[in-house]
């Protein structure tokens, strides 16, 4: 294996920012993309990202900023790409650069839209990156809490143990716990759906729905989430493990939850497009229900709670009267 791997993390997010914490803990230096000109000098004047977890400062010896993707990509090895993935498949048009040899680690929580793939299966199948090159990271873990240093858990996950193990040692700390797993296509797409059940548990408690029902519609998503995931890629997997199960959780009743936030507001009446406008940052599962959607049809698993979703936001159903009707079909 070369030595002196250089990393880099592609994005300017909440996420993208809490990554670059992370592997500052332990590299001299981290590239960094963002398309933001005017992210990047307030950084490198303030030590601190203007528009996102503004509390961590950074010390700016170690970060390699740049606003041009293809000079963060030649520079890199391994490479965590970190930015929504309704928007990756534009910024991957801007590559004049080669992937080849290149490690990807994926920290996006979506499905690319322009070709309904999850983000390792767009890279592999529109790069030919092989799976050994391509690793996925997942929670539970919000950004929010790695700007504090609370302890936090992350799963790695890569067809290659050592890639796997290579980047967990870079991004664990004394205030991250870092495991690796071989489940690379699992855990990305329960990354996905656990954004679209956190959906659902806004748009209930949003509705008026209290803790009794929102552990029943977790309870359901879970094992929804395991039919869906056994009918794209069947493997013996807990599906009770952090990865999965710990990440529904976290991303389903945190107050840091942008998909659940984006969901009450759609429960309390909001229409998807004036949600859209008054949030910040982009609620992944809203992109990830029509994904879901239609690749179910193709592969037929009983889904009722991505059904629900996807006629709230997609078929402008009333949320009252679907959810009424999704009680009767939980159990």
């Amino acid at each position: 294996m070369k030595e002196n791997l250089k990393y880099a993390v592609i994005g300017g997010g909440s996420w993208a920012t809490a990554i670059v914490k992370m592997l500052s803990e332990n590299l001299k230096e981290i590239g960094w993309y963002m398309r933001s000109e005017y992210a990047i000098e307030h950084i490198k004047r303030q030590e601190h990202n203007p528009s996102y977890l503004s509390s961590v400062e950074f010390n700016t010896d170690q970060l390699r900023l740049s606003s041009d993707i293809n000079e963060i990509i030649e520079y890199a090895d391994y490479i965590i790409f970190a930015i929504p993935s309704a928007f990756l498949y534009t910024e991957l048009q801007k590559l004049t650069v080669s992937l080849e040899n290149k490690v990807i680690f994926s920290a996006i929580k979506g499905i690319v839209p322009e070709t309904s793939l999850i983000v390792g299966e767009h890279f592999n199948q529109e790069y030919n990156i092989p799976f050994e090159n391509i690793g996925v990271i997942t929670g539970p873990c919000h950004a929010e809490e790695v700007a504090l240093e609370r302890l936090s858990y992350l799963t790695i996950a890569c067809r290659d143990a050592d890639k796997a193990e290579t980047m967990a040692k870079n991004l664990a700390s004394e205030y991250i716990s870092c495991k690796i797993s071989d489940d690379i296509i699992g855990t990305e797409y329960a990354a996905m759906l656990k954004n679209i059940y956190s959906i659902a548990a806004g748009i209930a408690h949003g509705l008026g729905y209290g803790d009794n029902f929102q552990s029943v519609l977790m309870s359901n998503a879970i094992r929804e989430m395991k039919r869906f995931i056994k009918k794209v890629h069947k493997m013996k997997r807990n599906i009770n493990n952090s990865a999965y199960l710990g990440d529904l959780l976290v991303t389903g009743y945190s107050v840091f939850s942008r998909n659940r936030m984006f969901g009450n507001m759609i429960g309390k009446g909001y229409t998807v497009k004036s949600a859209q406008m008054e949030m910040s940052m982009v609620a992944e599962g809203y992109y990830a229900t029509k994904s879901a959607f239609l690749l179910n049809e193709v592969n037929g698993a009983k889904t009722p709670i991505i059904n629900a979703v996807y006629a709230v936001l997609y078929e402008n159903k009333n949320p009252k009267k679907v959810f009424k009707k999704l009680t009767e079909k939980l159990d």
